[in-house]
């Protein structure tokens, strides 16, 4: 049993804590307080430093992670995706040493920067491994990408059998995830939700109201989307545009539930705010990613006005400068000056661990949880803790306790 103290506690599930301790046995948490649990062998003094749990990045590519820096930032995000597109044809195997290679970087990075659980979106696969035998807690999500498919059940058993040659560990599953409205047909769509519900815990995800072009398509049938699914060749001729937005589209399918990560919702409109809130869906923002895009700065405020649940995702590194959620969380703080700080970190890590349904072990420091803890340094004299942390951390601050 090893007791640290340090200048200040987060523990996320209630105010910070001022010239703190945190116990820590076998690797799991004892006990936080204010005061000295008595004089032991093990008593670690951590100084000028803020102990919090480990972020959850909630929303990344690691297979995309070798196109670091060579997409370059769009103002129209069907133009971004025409990029990324060319750029992946460029390394047709995606196994390659390469892109392993780009992975394994990529998870030193996020652990470095303070990540403990990702939500990882992969076409491949490619990352379960990578990822299994690194510290980081995951969902790898198999994203199936479909919009014409002459029997889309087969289509999603297929992908199931698939998920069922990775065999979970104690810290990194497997679920699927649908695309996007634009890029999944409709009965696609059904055949995913039958799937994912065949287990009452997994979670799914699906990026939803991205961008401008995402809800002129629902809502018309036409415009940029139009266009390149025809050039692609895969159009559904007998595809009817169902109207209104995307949100309403999905949840009007029964696709929309609790278990539901609804990524990005920039062009969100206060009633789509609002369908989320009743269906219990969580909003993953990664706002960052979404200048780069083209997408637009997604209305952070209105999500928390809203009551929507709010997770952080930083998306990939085709998008993203770098994987660290503290920079995602000072992009956040920007956008939305009047949210509690307070609010901003319960999303990098509660909301986040219990979207991705790894609440039981991350996202606070409580008793029972896994002590996967960070130690921040914070220069002395810092009253308001909270909102330092939201104002941009390097990763040069961030050390793990253990």
């Amino acid at each position: 049993m090893v007791h640290y103290h340090a200048a200040w506690i987060v523990p996320i599930t209630g105010p910070p804590m001022r010239g703190a301790w945190v116990t820590i046995d076998r690797g799991r948490v004892v006990a936080t307080s204010t005061r000295s649990p008595g004089a032991g062998d093990h008593d670690i003094d951590l100084g000028d430093v803020v102990v919090m749990p480990g972020l959850v990045n909630a929303h990344t590519h690691l297979e995309l992670s070798y196109l670091r820096d060579d997409v370059a930032p769009a103002s129209q995000f069907v133009t971004w995706i025409r990029h990324v597109m060319a750029a992946r044809r460029q390394h047709p195997d995606g196994h390659s040493a390469e892109i392993l290679a780009a992975i394994d970087r990529a998870i030193v990075e996020a652990v470095a920067a303070g990540t403990a659980v990702v939500g990882d979106i992969s076409n491949t696969l490619v990352t379960f491994a990578p990822l299994a035998r690194s510290p980081l807690a995951a969902v790898v999500f198999y994203e199936l990408i479909q919009f014409a498919a002459s029997d889309p059940r087969a289509f999603v058993d297929a992908a199931c059998r698939r998920l069922e040659s990775f065999v979970p560990t104690e810290t990194v599953r497997c679920s699927l995830a649908a695309h996007a409205p634009y890029s999944v047909g409709p009965l696609v769509f059904r055949a995913i939700r039958e799937a994912v519900d065949r287990d009452p815990f997994a979670p799914c995800s699906v990026h939803l109201s991205e961008s401008i072009e995402e809800m002129d398509f629902i809502r018309t049938g036409r415009g940029p989307w139009r266009e390149l699914l025809e050039e692609l060749g895969v159009w559904d001729p007998a595809w009817v545009p169902p109207g209104g937005t995307p949100v309403e589209f999905l949840n009007d399918s029964g696709f929309l539930q609790a278990r539901v990560l609804a990524v990005h919702g920039v062009q969100m409109t206060e009633s789509d705010l609002n369908q989320l809130v009743a269906c219990g869906v969580t909003l993953v923002t990664c706002p960052r990613s979404n200048g780069h895009t083209g997408a637009g700065a997604p209305p952070i405020g209105e999500f928390y006005e809203a009551g929507v649940r709010v997770a952080v995702g930083t998306d990939s590194l085709a998008s993203s400068p770098d994987l660290n959620v503290f920079a995602e969380l000072a992009t956040m703080r920007a956008l939305a000056p009047h949210v509690p700080a307070s609010k901003l970190l319960h999303s990098a890590t509660r909301e986040g661990a219990r979207a991705l349904g790894f609440d039981a072990d991350y996202g606070s420091i409580e008793p029972g949880k896994r002590a996967r803890l960070l130690a921040i340094s914070v220069p002395a004299g810092i009253d308001d803790v909270e909102e330092y942390l939201v104002g941009g951390i390097h990763p040069a601050q961030v050390r793990w306790i253990g």
